[in-house]
């Protein structure tokens, strides 16, 4: 182990499980949650993602990139599509499977959700799979908004957004006001289910 104060194991999911909102990211980074043990949490995703939960009243508390830095989420929960950081930063099919099992326990456990955001193409794919839907049924974009109705009439709103990640907002992919916007968008639902 190259690293023997990291981590280095799976990354458990972070927040309330009374939460109406989960949020799905991709997989724990290397330097991140690899390291710290909480997702996004070291890394310059998480910087972003926290920067805005906290503005749109998600979290409170101030994050400061270490797991005992007092951030507290606030009707959220955050967990990823693979629970362990990936070789070369890009999970495999195989890996996402062998996961799938975790994050379908994360929601069974979380009986006020009603709202899950995933952060990027592979965490839209990997959630819609674990609700049972086939994932070309839901394509995924950026700001998309998909009304689903689970079995047992169940109904939840699926968000997108791209994932926060430092390579897609230092392309322009994702900037912060787009960001906000998602964020925007889901406070509004989740003050109006209350």
């Amino acid at each position: 182990m190259r690293e023997p104060d990291w981590h280095n194991a799976p990354v458990p999911s972070f927040g309330e499980l009374s939460a109406r909102l989960l949020i799905v990211g991709l997989a724990p980074g290397l330097k991140g949650a690899n390291r710290t043990g909480r997702p996004f949490t070291g890394d310059f995703a998480g910087d972003l993602l926290y920067a805005t939960m906290l503005e749109f009243g998600f979290a409170k508390g101030a994050y400061a990139a270490r797991p005992d830095d007092g951030l507290r989420l606030v009707d959220a929960m955050i967990a990823n599509a693979v629970r362990c950081v990936p070789p070369q930063n890009k999970p495999t099919p195989a890996e996402i499977s062998t996961c799938r099992p975790f994050l379908i326990a994360q929601i069974e456990a979380m009986p006020r959700l009603n709202a899950i955001l995933a952060l990027g193409r592979i965490a839209h794919e990997s959630t819609a799979r674990t609700l049972g839907f086939v994932p070309a049924r839901l394509p995924f974009a950026h700001g998309r908004r998909h009304d689903l109705e689970l079995t047992g009439g169940k109904k939840l709103i699926l968000f997108d957004s791209y994932h926060c990640s430092r390579y897609n907002t230092n392309t322009g992919v994702l900037t912060p006001d787009m960001f906000r916007a998602v964020f925007r968008d889901i406070r509004a639902f989740v003050a109006k289910s209350a």
